[in-house]
């Protein structure tokens, strides 16, 4: 790599000189100012050796081994040269002094500091040997009598400073400039490796990624991109993303979704695609980058095991309801047989028959629920106010409660709070929730109802002070036919929060056993 450099700087050099002597030297026959110099026919001369020096120095360039000492060999032999060209062109009184300074730069340039120098020293010595030797006329060179020898001196001592502090100022602008060159050199590596990281990691990636510029043209499509939409990226490349996943259309709009590739082909896909705005360093929007998976053999997964999830709580829900509606049949079947054999006093009689009746509306509630839970009826709804409904549904549960007035139900709401609802399924909800409490605290304590209100939200609170529910069973509160009481189905909170999920709502419940739970329902305004 360095030998490469070298020969590149010594091919500069040698096109700059032959750019010199045609514009400089050359430019003296044109204007025809041979008064310029001693001899002018030594002009001629000079010239024509330098231009063969050049030729000399163009053929040996692949050649030479030491390329190092070649590039000193030229700059000593151009020093040697010019000081040639200040002989016949006057000395002292000579135009061309300045070429030294040309030199001395050239070798800082192309060599290091140290070269300016030595050609600085080199120039300077020949240049003082020559005004000498003008001076003390040993040399045929005519300049003014009234010269002195000071002036000779303060000459050769400018040129000497001057050449001196070109070797410095070139060196050192040659020395930062080269590292500033490695510098870039070792960036632009570290670019590359970098850009070499990304393409390996953005190709290796298992998703499907894009990125397209401001106008919506693709400039990155991967492998695993040409691989889910099977459209290769020469036929996507500065092209729209349409070309290869046809549903996004330009302008994009940031978001997730899922879209479905080939419909009504046989290799139909579906495609879950996020959409994002690509943006600089600088945080300067510059496009949009785009990441999709085939999600359909995961659709597929979720299908079956939505269909086994379903299999098996239709079997569960089926145990408990047999199990529900077995306890009641016993019963009733126990003072069936008991009344049919006739053999039971008649003061028992009415007994059995009233425990018969009552299992059977037993029966019956179970039932009612399940058909409730079971088969919904749509929601109708409208514009109600929330607290008129809590209101009622307080009023009822404060008179079930009356007589034992063990139970305080405090309230902590006021005025309207209107939202779009079914009133008869949320007054069964706040119904559902009342009782669920009330039960929850049989040897009394106090039903708090509450509600707040946000910008797109209301919460509505119903906390008691009951035995609470502990952390093993929390989790299946809502699941049909799960109790913990003595009596009743189990089905009256799933129901609740069936009908608040059918509100687009959520239901919530957190509990410290023994000292507060705390149902929380969340419906949109």
């Amino acid at each position: 790599m360095q030998e490469e450099a070298l020969t590149g700087r010594i091919k500069a050099l040698t096109a700059f000189r032959a750019l010199f002597v045609t514009l400089l030297l050359g430019s003296s026959f044109l204007f025809k100012v041979q008064y310029l110099y001693v001899d002018p026919r030594a002009i001629s001369l000079f010239i024509i050796s330098l231009y063969l020096l050049t030729i000399a120095y163009s053929l040996l360039i692949n050649r030479i081994k030491n390329l190092f000492a070649f590039i000193y060999l030229q700059l000593v032999v151009d020093v040697l040269a010019e000081i040639v060209l200040i002989y016949i062109s006057g000395g002292i009184d000579s135009w061309y002094s300045f070429t030294l300074i040309l030199t001395v730069l050239s070798s800082s340039i192309i060599l290091n500091k140290k070269a300016g120098f030595v050609i600085a020293s080199i120039g300077g010595i020949l240049y003082g040997a020559l005004l000498d030797l003008q001076f003390y006329k040993m040399l045929p060179i005519s300049f003014e009598a009234s010269a002195s020898e000071k002036e000779y001196f303060y000459n050769i001592f400018i040129h000497i400073i001057s050449l001196y502090l070109t070797a410095f100022l070139s060196g050192y602008l040659s020395q930062r400039l080269e590292k500033t060159v490695q510098k870039l050199e070792e960036k632009d590596h570290s670019l590359k490796d970098l850009e070499f990281f990304n393409t390996k990691v953005i190709e290796s990636l298992p998703s499907g990624l894009f990125t397209t510029d401001m106008d919506g043209k693709t400039v990155v499509f991967n492998q695993a991109a040409e691989k889910i939409s099977g459209v290769g990226r020469g036929l996507v490349i500065n092209r729209k993303i349409e070309a290869a996943l046809p549903f996004l259309k330009f302008p994009f709009k940031e978001n997730r979704r899922e879209e479905i590739l080939n419909p009504g082909a046989a290799d139909r896909k579906i495609i879950g695609i996020t959409l994002s705005v690509l943006r600089d360093v600088s945080g300067k929007e510059t496009g949009y980058i785009g990441v999709f998976q085939d999600l359909t053999q995961l659709k597929k997964l979720e299908g079956e095991i939505k269909r086994k999830e379903r299999l098996a709580e239709i079997g569960e829900l089926a145990s408990n309801i047999a199990h529900e509606i077995r306890n009641p049949l016993a019963s009733m079947r126990g003072s069936i047989e008991m009344l049919r054999e006739d053999k039971v006093p008649s003061k028992h009689r009415d007994q059995l028959m009233g425990i018969a009746l009552r299992e059977m509306e037993r029966l019956n509630d179970i039932i009612t629920d399940f058909l409730t839970y079971s088969s919904p009826k749509l929601i109708e709804k409208q514009r109600v106010d929330v607290h008129l409904l809590l209101e009622e549904t307080l009023a009822l549960l404060d008179n079930r409660e009356q007589e034992q007035g063990k139970i305080s139900i405090n309230k902590d709401f006021d005025g309207q709070l209107l939202v779009q609802a079914d009133a008869q399924k949320m007054k069964q909800v706040f119904w559902n929730l009342g009782i669920n409490a009330i039960e929850a605290m049989k040897d009394g304590g106090h039903l708090s109802v509450s509600t707040e209100v946000t910008a797109d939200r209301i919460r509505i609170l119903f906390s008691d002070s009951g035995a609470g529910i502990n952390r093993e069973q929390i989790d299946k509160i809502f699941f049909p036919f799960f109790t913990t009481k003595d009596e009743g189905t189990g089905l009256g909170l799933s129901i609740a929060y069936r009908i608040v999920e059918e509100h687009g709502g959520t239901m919530r419940v957190q509990s410290s056993p023994g000292i507060k739970t705390t149902f929380e329902i969340i419906l949109n305004r």
